[in-house]
């Protein structure tokens, strides 16, 4: 699907889940969010750490869809009956690129999961990714590979 010839920006970002809401700025003035699910009740927020020290658009976008993919990881677990460990983190990298007919994004979403089943976890993350509503909106759109590492 992706007509990506050449890579012109890559937007990295890292999310943990976290039980507390206090906000924890980056003294290296990187991109560091507390974000959390609508109708929380829970109060469980999701930390994301960006690498780049001066986020765009593309880098904002895979934040905002960790957050959400985090969200749908732990929903489907719950659902699919499998504990994750504490460390648990999801990378969503999103590239925005060029080639034949103009300007394109792919991403890939890695899931991270310590000593984890290999097999539970994969089945986790694309379900995860069948329920996120972010992964729903870019479906069919752009190229996305989910990885699993448990190792």
């Amino acid at each position: 699907m992706s007509n990506i010839t050449k890579v012109l920006a890559t937007g990295k970002t890292r999310t943990t889940p976290v039980d507390s809401a206090i906000f924890s700025g980056n003294p290296e003035g990187q991109l560091n969010l507390r974000l959390t699910t609508p109708g929380n009740p829970s109060g469980r927020v999701f930390d994301i750490e960006a690498t780049q020290p001066h986020p765009f658009a593309e880098q904002l976008f895979a934040g905002a869809w960790s957050a959400c993919y985090s969200g749908a990881v732990g929903l489907a677990a719950k659902e699919k009956k499998v504990t994750l460990p504490a460390d648990t983190h999801v990378e969503i990298e999103v590239d925005l690129g060029a080639g034949t007919g103009g300007y394109f994004l792919q991403a890939r979403l890695t899931v991270f999961a310590p000593g984890a089943d290999h097999a539970a976890v994969t089945e986790v993350a694309h379900f995860a990714d069948a329920i996120c509503p972010y992964s729903k909106a870019v479906r069919g759109n752009i190229d996305v590979v989910i990885n699993v590492v448990t190792a």
